[in-house]
């Protein structure tokens, strides 16, 4: 089994915004929620519902993030 950062996606409501990838990284997302189909045996998820859990995994392990941030009392 594949150790990916992410796990179940949530089914939540999605708020609109808008932004542009590079192709390469939009093969990546698309590869990646190919991948998390494989592991959590359900099915893949469009790429852009894998942004917001990348991030949201990406700021809660940030070690600088997190010490500047209580550094600033945030």
């Amino acid at each position: 089994m594949t150790k990916l950062k992410l796990g179940l996606l949530a089914d939540d409501k999605p708020v609109k915004i808008s932004v542009e990838l590079p192709a390469s990284l939009h093969r990546d997302l698309v590869a990646y929620a190919e991948v998390l189909a494989r592991e959590t045996n359900q099915p893949a998820a469009e790429p852009v519902k894998l942004i917001v859990p990348m991030l949201e995994r990406f700021i809660a392990t940030d070690r600088g993030f997190a010490s500047a941030r209580r550094r600033s009392g945030r």
